[in-house]
């Protein structure tokens, strides 16, 4: 009970620090010394304080998008386990409900930016529509040659069937889908080379500029939102990668924040070594996820 219950609480208070990480990881390598790594915390708290202007001429879904995306944010979180530690909830098939809960919270932020009525956000919104088109097929692909690996439809089943020594039975279809979940990660947590969230750039902005509209307590909701995301796909990558069930709960807990924080290490060194790709490049990316996910199908199923 403990385990699952710091399964969920964990991510609920470490969640932006995993920004942090991102964020002192670019500072490095621009050789600068950065923002302190509890900065998105002050940023949080400072928005949570401040009142928000609510333009006259939208409606309801502006104002009600960003909680609605954090709720269902929040209510994915207990599928996902932590290393060695279990999910809160699981049951067979709840791959389904964690992707479509995920799915719900971006729709919401897509008719929030829609509800404007501005062009800008407008342009943000159809972006955003069209890599979860691509993406969240990539991400079922994924997590099927993991259910056909583990012979479980449960997220928490099949990541905690995957040991150390599952990597020298079937390396080539734990890897692959690895990377696949990796290149995930990014797309859907609008990093680089997919999106660049620091980008100030009208033509190149996607999701930042979806939430340009939103301030006070909305921003708050949407910057905590993006940070649990990024922890989610963090621990379901590092599961894989660093599989670890100690039955030591320290131990087990620990092992997971490392894997958390070291996805997030890799997400920044990503950022620093690349450039974001042009548009027109992201689909064939997204397409190699989904090759590398369909390759680690087609193995395990052979």
């Amino acid at each position: 009970m403990t385990a699952r219950v710091l399964a969920v609480l964990l991510p609920l208070v470490l969640a932006p620090l995993a920004f942090g990480v991102i964020h002192r990881v670019k500072a490095r390598f621009a050789g600068r010394q950065g923002k302190p790594l509890t900065q998105i915390y002050l940023d949080i708290r400072k928005c949570l304080g401040k009142g928000a202007t609510i333009s006259r001429t939208t409606t309801w879904l502006f104002r009600a998008g960003p909680t609605i995306n954090l709720a269902a944010t929040l209510a994915a979180l207990p599928f996902v386990p932590l290393g060695g530690l279990p999910a809160a909830v699981s049951f067979p098939g709840d791959i389904f409900v964690f992707v479509y809960l995920l799915a719900m919270g971006r729709f919401f932020t897509i008719m929030a930016a829609l509800d404007t009525g501005s062009s800008f956000e407008g342009m943000g919104a159809s972006r955003e529509a069209v890599y979860s088109c691509l993406a969240e097929p990539m991400l079922f692909l994924a997590l099927l040659a993991l259910a056909r690996h583990s012979g479980d439809l449960s997220l928490s089943g099949m990541l905690s069937a995957v040991s150390a020594g599952s990597w020298l039975t079937g390396a080539p279809v734990l890897a692959l889908v690895t990377v696949a979940l990796f290149l995930i990660l990014l797309a859907e947590n609008c990093r680089v080379p997919f999106d660049d969230p620091n980008t100030h750039l009208e033509l190149t902005m996607i999701h930042e500029v979806m939430v340009l509209d939103h301030g006070g307590p909305d921003f708050a909701f949407i910057e905590y939102a993006q940070t649990l995301k990024l922890w989610i796909f963090a621990a379901v990558a590092t599961s894989l990668l660093l599989p670890a069930a100690s039955g030591v709960l320290a131990w087990d807990a620990l092992w997971g924040l490392a894997g958390v924080f070291a996805a997030a290490a890799a997400v920044g060194v990503t950022e620093s070594v690349m450039a974001r790709l042009r548009l027109t490049r992201v689909p064939p990316l997204l397409a190699a996820a989904g090759a590398f996910a369909a390759l680690a199908l087609i193995l395990v199923g052979g």
